[in-house]
């Protein structure tokens, strides 16, 4: 085995990894609201823009095509001000549901940022989301304001058939209408009051049964921000930093706009897709210092070559963290030989908020392991039985990752969903659903998820939301979902699928389902492969077994079949 890994450059952290950091010092470290209060958008950029830190370049944007657009902490300041002034004259008011659907387009960041000055609770959503997916999260949030691209109302909003009853207004940013609207509103905008436990963030997670998971966000949240941006990601006031998430899942809004705008540094912004050369060029040419990206997309690196990466010169960077889904050991040893350093595997959730588990600057890497919980999070192995909770104290045990409660930035709740939030905790535990080990150095590695939720390219898809959307298919009679191995993305999505009568499996007709369910659903969520199947395993509850059609696909042992309903 490869020893543990130590980073090139340990630049001493402010904080010590192994200190305890209580929360209420990391609180001082932020402003606060005059005269009292939190809001994540006063620290991330009214309280720069008011001071030294005024004309510093908040964000660097790269479109698609064309000039690259510095956008300084002022400017930053003034846009978000006016989009913030535009939705108070439509009625949004502290606690309202502002939803955002558009690619990473400067307005994205305006919008999110003019939402949460005035204390509206902000979602922004994934722009390849199809109609049925933006419908269902916009009505389960209560939407009042959606903001978008003409392009995006055409392709998808136009064509949702449900009604929203709640969504009053959908602007669409690159009008000239609204352009206009813009530009005569005011760049001043007095920030809304809001305290810790006021909601900022609306972020949906899909599980493995019924709707998607809203979990409800506050501002207290930013203490976290602020300190995993520190310890976990090792921010300096002169770093580049680029997170390429995008701000439709949480990492890519906790760690593409709060946190580096709270820390005052430079982000870097690319609204193209992935591309392995446009990578390293931005890279290169930005001095990038400090990078966060994805298992999916340091595969595809991988895939286009470490030589490539050698033909670029990245002196400027130092750090190099992952997250998303579980890092193979493979791809830390390839950013020593592509990159000169190892890359970091961090763990968290939508839930969490924030980085709580990570192999920190000043950690060995162990490759494959998430690392070590951060200063102030107690992370434990348990057990949860009819005996009760126990805590597993003996090393190299599976269980569940639970993790103590408290943290500032851990959600405060599943919109609608009392029951269910209530569930996620006791005695003092949140339980995350996710299967792991600890070893005797205290590093933590992931085993599994407990549930069947589908891992594909960073996002999480429920199987349930892309079966229903099968369903809808006049020749489907029913469908299971898995997620299939691929050696890129995770996962792919891949349904079974049987036909009502009167229909033929054939190639046509797999075609026309595969077309229904990117409309439905998009291409990063709808299925990559269907096979036809005369009937699909069940519970005698009628429940499908997915797991067994895993276990079938892969070859594995399918295990316990007792409760299998019986064939006709």
């Amino acid at each position: 085995m490869r020893p543990p890994l130590i980073h090139k450059d340990l630049t001493a952290l402010a904080l010590p990894p192994n200190a305890a950091l209580g929360w209420d010092e990391a609180r001082r470290m932020l402003d606060g609201l005059p005269g009292g209060g939190l809001n994540i958008a006063w620290e991330a950029v009214e309280r720069h823009a008011r001071g030294a830190l005024a004309d510093r370049v908040a964000i660097r944007w790269h479109p698609v095509a064309g000039n690259v657009r510095p956008i300084t902490y002022r400017e930053l300041s003034e846009a978000s001000s006016r989009f913030a002034n535009v939705l108070r004259s439509l009625g949004v008011a502290k606690g309202d549901a502002v939803f955002v659907l558009c690619g990473r387009i400067p307005d994205l960041y305006f919008a999110v940022l003019g939402g949460l000055k005035l204390g509206a609770a902000v979602s922004p959503l994934f722009s390849a989301f199809g109609p049925e997916p933006i419908a269902t999260r916009v009505n389960m949030g209560r939407g009042k304001v959606l903001v978008t691209t003409e392009a995006l109302y055409q392709r998808k909003i136009a064509k949702i058939a449900v009604p929203m009853p709640t969504l009053e207004h959908v602007l669409r940013v690159d009008t000239p209408e609204f352009r206009a609207t813009l530009a005569a509103a005011s760049p001043q905008c007095e920030v809304e009051r809001t305290g810790p436990e006021d909601t900022s963030f609306l972020h949906f997670t899909s599980g493995t049964t019924g709707m998607p998971k809203g979990a409800v966000h506050v501002h207290g949240a930013v203490v976290m921000h602020y300190a995993t941006g520190r310890v976990a990601l090792d921010l300096h006031p002169e770093d580049v930093f680029w997170c390429t998430a995008d701000p439709g899942w949480v990492t890519g809004t906790s760690y593409g706009i709060v946190t580096p705008l709270v820390h005052g540094v430079t982000s870097i912004v690319d609204e193209a897709d992935f591309d392995a050369v446009r990578w390293y060029r931005i890279l290169e040419e930005e001095r990038v210092s400090v990078w966060y990206t994805a298992p999916t997309a340091i595969r595809m690196l991988m895939k286009a070559g470490a030589e490539l990466a050698k033909r670029h010169s990245l002196p400027s960077l130092r750090f190099v963290a992952s997250v998303g889904e579980p890092l193979n050991p493979e791809a830390v040893w390839w950013g020593m030989d592509a990159l000169g350093m190892p890359i970091h595997d961090n763990w968290w959730q939508t839930e969490t908020g924030g980085i709580m588990i990570a192999n920190t600057p000043a950690l060995d890497v162990k490759p494959g392991s998430m690392g070590k919980p951060l200063p102030g999070v107690e992370a434990a192995i348990v057990h949860r039985g009819e005996a009760g909770l126990e805590v597993v104290a003996a090393n190299d045990t599976e269980g569940e990752l639970a993790l103590r409660a408290g943290w500032p930035s851990m959600f405060r709740g599943y919109l609608d969903q009392e029951e269910r939030y209530r569930k996620c905790f006791a005695d003092g535990w949140y339980f995350t659903g996710d299967l792991a080990k600890r070893d005797a150095d205290g590093y933590f590695w992931f085993v599994g998820r407990a549930d069947d939720v589908i891992k594909s390219a960073g996002h999480l898809i429920g199987p349930f939301e892309v079966e229903s959307a099968l369903m809808e298919h006049p020749a489907v009679a029913e469908a299971g979902v898995i997620g299939k191995p691929d050696p890129v993305v995770g996962e792919i999505v891949k349904a079974f699928v049987s036909l009502r009568s009167g229909f033929q499996p054939g190639e046509e007709l797999k075609m026309e389902i595969l077309g229904h369910a990117r409309k439905r659903l998009g291409a990063a969520v709808a299925p990559k492969e269907i096979e036809f199947s005369a009937s699909l395993p069940r519970t005698r509850s009628g429940k499908i077994m997915r797991r067994l059609l895993k276990a079938r696909e892969l070859g594995l042992p399918e295990g316990d079949t007792s409760t299998l309903e019986e064939s006709a």
